[in-house]
């Protein structure tokens, strides 16, 4: 479905039957800026996986509005850094209404190191530069999945062969790499299985938390962002859980 005229705009808008609004889906909050919160997954993929999720109800980023892209820039940036010092570099995700679960905007950040996507191989439909790209997508073509790594940020049209493709290609590869189950697991074999992975995380965000401070760097808001394609940002006020 290309066709922006259908898009959902606005699902859910509300929030009240909401996981994320209501935090019931959210085992573990490890940071909470004015209007983001940064949690661990509750069906995490691999030991990692992490989501930064907009306190107010988005549908998708494809919805979120620019006045948040510098905070959003911020987070992101303090993830590649958390990643990149305790697990590998980070790999963005966000599946933008098409195949979600919950129809609450999510980025997932995944430690899978580089995607090894091959951009000759013309999957994507658009190399993102900024959010505004992402906005400007879902008013005018609607759903979408969208891809970060190091070098590249993507946008792919919402086809189920491209989906798969990536999944196996991507996800696989990372899943392998962090030396976790390959099988396809439910949500909730996930969420059985989870309760580990999500104590290794917090206990590593406290640690590393710990540690910036007991360096002087505060909870990095002095730190510069280095998102791909999104503009530079100020201080923020942030809650370190």
């Amino acid at each position: 479905m290309l066709n922006g005229s259908n898009v959902s705009f606005g699902t859910g808008s509300n929030g009240t039957n909401c996981a994320f609004c209501n935090r019931t889906d959210i085992p573990s909050v490890l940071k909470e800026t004015p209007n983001f919160l940064i949690a661990a997954d509750h069906a995490p993929l691999v030991e990692g996986h992490i989501l930064i999720i907009p306190k107010q109800h988005y549908a998708c980023y494809g919805e979120v509005p620019a006045e948040l892209d510098a905070e959003l820039s911020a987070l992101k940036h303090e993830i590649q850094q958390f990643f990149t010092q305790f697990y590998a570099p980070v790999v963005f995700w966000e599946h933008g209404i098409f195949r979600q679960t919950v129809f609450h905007a999510h980025l997932h950040c995944f430690p899978f190191g580089m995607t090894g996507y091959d951009l000759d191989e013309q999957l994507h439909n658009l190399v993102v530069t900024s959010q505004e790209d992402i906005r400007q997508w879902y008013v005018t073509q609607g759903h979408y999945f969208y891809m970060e790594d190091a070098s590249s940020a993507l946008l792919f049209a919402p086809e189920m062969d491209r989906y798969l493709g990536i999944v196996k290609n991507v996800f696989w590869r990372g899943i392998v790499s962090r030396g976790s189950k390959v099988e396809w697991r439910t949500p909730q074999q996930r969420y059985e299985e989870g309760a580990a992975h999500i104590e290794a995380l917090s206990a590593t965000w406290r640690c590393w938390g710990f540690s910036a401070r007991a360096n002087g760097s505060g909870n990095q808001r002095d730190r510069e962002p280095g998102a791909q394609g999104i503009p530079g940002t100020a201080s923020i006020e942030t809650k370190d859980e």
